[in-house]
């Protein structure tokens, strides 16, 4: 696909998908989730660790207000069942982690598609704002499932309902991203991350990453079958025997991801 919207860069098994609509705030068009999409599944194809950023000052603002000539008149529920549920499925099925390096605001759409990737690392300067009611909506594209799960009812409630921005020093502190680096660091720290990701075993994280969302919708007794099996898988694996192998002989492993 050539990219219009976003641009794809791999190097030693990280890719990194930057949001690339600066002018507007990296606001998402349907050109820019169908290209988002597609990137998320090819990065993967090769990469060990994908990571999602932004260009410019924010890393996206959600929905392209501007989008088509009456945005108002669009048919939501078909927009979100054809182009963002796809989207967020293309991430939370990813076979390798994906990394939410947030440079700047994340509101409304955006915020949901930084909270369901698998990690978020933001500068903290980074604001993440459900700005949905400002305009008479409720969060979607995953943040109602993603949300309360992150922060407990109270605080996702809350911030729906009064749609403030969470500064990410408050968001780590929460719960809902992993952590907030000083903004000097920022670039340092994500990249840092991808690299211990994609130096690691990808079995592995593949899955542990689908145990737990997993875990969300099992009974606790179907949960340890579950966690048996895929265990089972990794047990099987070279990096497993690469693993105790290091271990036993006192350096780093070298893992293949397989």
């Amino acid at each position: 696909m050539d990219y219009q919207t976003i641009t794809l860069e791999r190097q030693d098994g990280v890719a990194v998908v930057t949001l690339n609509r600066p002018d507007v705030l990296n606001a998402l068009n349907g050109q820019m989730r169908a290209e988002l999409r597609h990137a998320v599944a090819e990065g993967g194809g090769d990469a060990r660790v994908v990571v999602l950023t932004g260009a410019g000052r924010a890393f996206c603002a959600g929905q392209d207000l501007g989008e088509g000539p009456n945005v108002a008149a669009l048919n939501l529920e078909q927009v979100l069942r054809d182009e963002y549920h796809p989207l967020v499925r293309a991430i939370t099925e990813s076979p390798v982690p994906v990394i939410a390096a947030v440079n700047g605001t994340a509101a409304g759409a955006g915020a949901s598609l930084a909270l369901i990737c698998d990690v978020v690392i933001a500068a903290e300067s980074a604001r993440f704002v459900q700005a949905f009611a400002r305009i008479g909506l409720m969060p979607d594209a995953g943040g109602t499932w993603m949300l309360p799960r992150l922060v407990g009812p109270a605080r996702a409630l809350g911030a729906a309902l009064f749609a403030e921005a969470i500064p990410a020093r408050e968001a780590a502190d929460w719960g809902m991203i992993w952590e907030a680096v000083p903004d000097a660091a920022f670039a340092v720290r994500w990249q840092a991350r991808a690299r211990q990701l994609a130096d690691g075993p990808t079995l592995a994280y593949r899955e542990m990453r689908a145990a737990m969302r997993a875990s969300w919708g099992h009974a606790f007794e179907a949960h340890l079958e579950d966690e048996a099996r895929r265990q089972g898988l990794c047990g099987q694996s070279r990096d497993f025997r690469e693993g105790v192998l290091a271990f036993t002989e006192k350096r780093p492993a070298v893992f293949e991801g397989r």
